[in-house]
């Protein structure tokens, strides 16, 4: 697989199979390259509805081909918004479509339109390619002990893990959910955008080292495609 970060929490992932995924659409980021691919992608997935997450998915989903995947809150929002292909789901779940499963696990975060209504729960995403390999997006969320459940089921090889600290997980916390979940390779995220997110590479690496376990720490570069 293919994977570019495009700042925030936003990732693109290309599958072997040739199926482009967005998660968390925020290409407006105030880290985000100029050369973000504006698609169409096959998938886009919606953690929660915080605009930073949400992002510009209105922007990005009107087309025939893009199905978006986000939980039923911000499934019906995007449908009253015109929005043609959206697919709603709740945590626990697993949608299977073309050879891919979509996987909705808990976040503790909260999760608000910009209006302030309710925007359902906040969640992460097990995605499951086409060879068997998964991927844990996180989203917004804090260290909770079931990470490790996460870890025992899905077995990601993957993980985007968000480091800032305040809105989410800091090094600290991030480091242990690595304990927890044990994936191969972690790729922080959710850092660095706003001053306020004082969580760094730095410290989440010599967090990562205390625990000796053989996760290896990738931070590509915003906009750099990485193969894994």
């Amino acid at each position: 697989m293919k994977i570019t970060f495009y700042g925030h929490s936003c990732f693109k992932i290309i599958t072997e199979e040739g199926k482009k995924i967005l998660i968390d659409p925020w290409i407006s980021n105030p880290l985000a390259p100029k050369n973000v691919d504006l698609g169409p992608y096959d998938f886009i997935l919606i953690t929660h509805a915080h605009g930073d997450h949400l992002g510009d998915a209105l922007k990005l989903a009107r087309t025939a081909v893009t199905e978006v995947i986000a939980i039923h809150e911000i499934h019906q929002y995007l449908l009253k918004q015109g929005i043609p292909k959206v697919t709603g789901m709740n945590i626990g779940g697993t949608y299977k479509v073309n050879n891919l499963k979509f996987t909705m696990v808990p976040a503790l975060h909260s999760s608000s339109f910009p209006d302030g209504s309710y925007g359902g729960s906040a969640c992460g995403f097990i995605i499951t390619l086409e060879n068997g390999t998964s991927i844990y997006h996180a989203g917004d969320t804090g260290l909770f002990y079931d990470m490790k459940l996460i870890g025992e089921l899905y077995s990601p090889k993957v993980a985007f893990l968000p480091i800032g600290d305040h809105y989410v997980m800091g090094p600290k916390e991030a480091a242990k959910a690595c304990d927890l979940i044990r994936p191969e390779i972690v790729i922080p995220m959710h850092y660095e955008t706003f001053p306020i997110l004082t969580g760094d590479i730095e410290t989440f690496e010599r967090e990562l080292k205390k625990y000796n376990i053989p996760t290896v720490l990738i931070v590509p570069k915003i906009g750099e495609e990485i193969t894994i």
